[in-house]
C-alpha cells in the first residue's frame, strides 16, 4: 500500500498523518481536502512534493473522488465536519460531508478495489456517567447525542453495509479526543492554550468536570497505519492511551505550565447537549495488533503541544480574534 489517498488531509488529525508517513513510511500521498476553515495548507506545507500532492476537491463530487481512488492503492477517509456547536447551528454541511462523502468514497473503493479505512469517532457512542467504571468497547452500542455524531454513526454503518453487500475491503477506527499540533483554535486545548499565551485567562464550560480520553495525534496516526496494514477486514477497532482528563484537570495543567496559579480560569455558559464522559477500551488494538501509544503520559504530551503553539504563533494568530468574538457571542 504505497499509494495513499488521505482525505481531510490538510486538516488537524490528517496533517498529522500525513507528516506521520512521510517520517516512517516509503508511501506516496495524494492529500484530498476541500480546504474549509478547519483546514490550511501550512499544515503540509514543506513536505518533499515528490511525495505528497495536494487536491482541492469535495469528497461528496463523485466526479473528484473516483479518478483519485483509481490511482492509490489505499484511502485512509479522515475529512469531516466534526464541530459539534456547529452541528446544533446548521447541520446540513454534516449530512452532506459525514454521509454523503463517505458513500461517494465507498462507492470508488468499491468500483476499484480499493482498501479502505474510515476513521470515526468515539461520540458515536453517547457518554458516560461520570462515576460510571465501564469504557466503550467495539460491541457499546451507538447512541449518538448530536448532528455531528449522529452523521458520524451513519457514516460508520454505511461502511460495514459495503463490506458486508458489496465486499469493500475496509476497517474503522473510532479514537477518543485528539490533541497536537495544527489544531484550530476553536477547539478546547488550543483555545485555552492560546489564551494564556495572549495573557489572557483559559475559558472553563460550567464546572469542567466532563471528561475527555485524550490521545496525541501521532498516537492516532500511528495506529490508524497498523491497523491499515494489519487490521481485519471488517473489523472495527478503538484507538485510546488511556488519557482521562476532566477539562478542570486540563485547564490546571496548561496553568501550571506557564507558571501560573492553577484557579487564574474563567467560568462560562456550558455548551448544550455537553457530553459527560468518554473513555475508551483499546485492548483489541493492543492484543490483536500489538499497537502502544507512545505518548502515554498525558502531561508529556501536553506539555510539547503547548510549547508547538508557542513556537507557531504566525499559523493560529490570524484566526484568534475572530474564534474569540464569535465565542463572545454565545457567552463562552
Amino acid at each position: 500500500m504505497r499509494r495513499v489517498l488521505v482525505t481531510g488531509g490538510a486538516g488537524f488529525i490528517g496533517s498529522n498523518f500525513v507528516h506521520h508517513l512521510v517520517d516512517h513510511t516509503d508511501a506516496t500521498v495524494t492529500v484530498l481536502d476541500k480546504l474549509t476553515y478547519a483546514a490550511s495548507r501550512e499544515s503540509i506545507a514543506g513536505l518533499p512534493e515528490d511525495r505528497v500532492a495536494l487536491v482541492v476537491g469535495d469528497i461528496a463530487d463523485a466526479a473528484v473522488v473516483d479518478p483519485l481512488v483509481a490511482e492509490n492503492d489505499l484511502v485512509v477517509h479522515f475529512a469531516a465536519e466534526s464541530h459539534n456547536d456547529n452541528s446544533l447551528s446548521d447541520p446540513e454541511p454534516f449530512v452532506r460531508t459525514n454521509v454523503l462523502g463517505t458513500f461517494a468514497l465507498l462507492e470508488a473503493a468499491r468500483k476499484h478495489g480499493a482498501r479502505f479505512h474510515h476513521v470515526s469517532t468515539d461520540e458515536v457512542y453517547g457518554d458516560l456517567e461520570l462515576d460510571d467504571p465501564e469504557r466503550f468497547t467495539e460491541t457499546t452500542p451507538y447512541n449518538p447525542s448530536s448532528p455531528y455524531s449522529s452523521t458520524k454513526a451513519g457514516s460508520d454503518l454505511l461502511v460495514r453495509a459495503w463490506v458486508r453487500s458489496f465486499g469493500v475491503q475496509a476497517t474503522i477506527s473510532n479514537c477518543s479526543n485528539n490533541y497536537g499540533p495544527w489544531q484550530h483554535v476553536e477547539k478546547f486545548i488550543p483555545r485555552q492554550v492560546t489564551n494564556v499565551i495572549d495573557g489572557g485567562r483559559p475559558k472553563l464550560y460550567g464546572a469542567g468536570l466532563n471528561v475527555r480520553d485524550w490521545i496525541h495525534a501521532d498516537d492516532h496516526s500511528s495506529a490508524v497505519w497498523t491497523i491499515a496494514n494489519d487490521g481485519r477486514i471488517g473489523d472495527t477497532y478503538l484507538i485510546g492511551a488511556d488519557g482521562e482528563k476532566n477539562n478542570l484537570e486540563v485547564v490546571r495543567m496548561i496553568l501550571a505550565h506557564f507558571g501560573r496559579d492553577e484557579d487564574d480560569f474563567e467560568h462560562v455558559t456550558d455548551r448544550a447537549g455537553h457530553d459527560l464522559r468518554y473513555a475508551i477500551d483499546s485492548t483489541k488494538l493492543r492484543t490483536e495488533l500489538g499497537w502502544k501509544p507512545q505518548y502515554a503520559d498525558f502531561a508529556e504530551g501536553l506539555g510539547r503541544t503547548i510549547e508547538w503553539y508557542v513556537e507557531h504563533q504566525d499559523w493560529w494568530r490570524p484566526h484568534k480574534a475572530a474564534i474569540e468574538a464569535a465565542y463572545a457571542a454565545k457567552g463562552q
